[in-house]
């Protein structure tokens, strides 16, 4: 279960985010709503870990603040709203980088079809091999979608509890892949 209690994030002095509590169960979908520029990214940016923040969060009841990163990367994936890549990465790699995070509950044998298996489920079946750069900015989308649904795939198969933050996953997608 995800808890936040009491959220609050200030950035330059300014508060963005100001006493924000809620709770998230296993198996639910729960959204973030809310108009542009009001805070939205930064609730969920705090809800991760990456920003600073007051107040508390607990992963399955431990708390965010007391976790390594590789601590929370056990036990959730992130997929921000843009990533930006300077490298040449083909897509398969960058998919396989969803097994670092979550690789305790990945299974010897498994980690070769994990990413074949996501890139199916985001209808991007034979796409393995080409480049990240190549691609149209709905298809980058859908390739980190994969990349986050192999960090969390074995350990809720095993049923243990893992969570997925999404930021405007389907904002550069067009309509049929919306509903995936």
């Amino acid at each position: 279960m995800i808890e936040a209690r009491d959220i609050s994030v200030a950035i330059g002095g300014k508060r963005i985010v100001s006493h924000v509590g809620f709770t998230a169960r296993p198996g639910e979908v729960s959204a973030i709503v809310g108009p542009n520029g009001s805070g939205k990214t930064t609730l969920l940016k705090a809800l991760t870990g990456e920003l600073a923040y007051t107040g508390t969060v607990t992963l399955n009841g431990r708390d965010l603040s007391a976790m390594k990163p590789v601590e929370a990367a056990t036990l959730r994936a992130v997929l921000p709203q843009a990533t930006t890549l300077s490298f040449p990465f083909t897509v398969r790699e960058i998919v396989r980088l969803g097994l670092i995070g979550g690789r305790s509950g990945v299974l010897p044998g498994e980690d070769a079809r994990l990413p074949e298996r996501a890139l199916a489920r985001v209808d991007l079946d034979g796409f393995a091999g080409r480049f990240y750069q190549e691609l149209s900015g709905g298809e980058q989308q859908r390739v980190q979608l994969a990349r986050v649904l192999c960090q969390v795939w074995a350990p809720v198969l095993e049923g243990r509890p893992r969570y997925l933050f999404l930021d405007e996953p389907v904002s550069s997608l067009d309509v049929k892949h919306q509903l995936i």
